[in-house]
């Protein structure tokens, strides 16, 4: 029996064949996805499918003989359940009609299982993907912000350098002019001296024309 002849078989039971080919692909994914990340499905009166890992080893092709080193790999592997392993053998038998007695889970067990491993693995890759989104942003803004701050700070360092030049100008062009007034100011004291000599050379002047009348 293939997987066609598997979805017709239970095509009536699950009402219409394409129900049956969706049934069918999501119990085998669901398997799959499990046993591939390590967990062990098993399914009670029916058997169980697990992870088995096979360390390196040697062996021999069996066309030549030659002895060959085989690397370290893992397999499925599927181990059937007690009930399967007695309608096989024959020391049960099974129901003319309807399906095998397979033992039904107990209640609440449907819950988790391998299904519910697939779902919390995909949220659990979601949260980590959101939170690297996130810290990839917040690295972005941070290192933005940075920058702008440092483009900030070298321009009040322009402006204070440009500010203390014209400081340094602004002095120099003040302290020349003081030298400068400082310069000039003993010419004019001279000046202001010198004058009361010619009055009183005038004075002598007169004082003799009137001595000699």
């Amino acid at each position: 029996m293939n997987k066609a002849q598997l979805v017709e078989a239970i095509a009536d039971k699950v009402g219409g064949r394409q129900q049956a080919a969706d049934a069918v692909d999501a119990v085998l994914d669901a398997i799959v996805r499990a046993v591939v990340g390590g967990d062990r499905v098993s399914v009670t009166g029916f058997g169980s499918f697990e992870k088995v890992d096979r360390p390196a080893r040697y062996a021999r092709n069996p066309q030549t003989g030659e002895r060959v080193r085989v690397k370290k790999t893992s397999v499925p592997r599927f181990r059937a359940g007690q009930g399967f392993k007695d309608l096989v053998s024959g020391s049960k038998k099974l129901p003319r009609g309807g399906e095998v007695a397979v033992k039904k889970a107990p209640k609440g067990s449907l819950t988790g299982g391998a299904a519910a491993t697939v779902k919390k693995a995909a949220a659990k890759k979601a949260a980590a993907k959101k939170v690297t989104a996130k810290k990839v942003t917040a690295k972005k803004v941070t290192a933005k912000k940075t920058t702008a701050a440092a483009k900030k700070v070298t321009a009040k360092k322009t402006t204070a350098k440009k500010t203390t030049a014209a400081a340094k100008k602004t002095a120099a062009k003040k302290t020349t002019a003081k030298k400068a007034t400082a310069k000039k100011a003993p010419a004019k004291k001279a000046t202001a001296k010198k004058a009361p000599a010619k009055k009183s050379t005038a004075r002598k002047t007169t004082a003799k024309k009137a001595t000699a009348r």
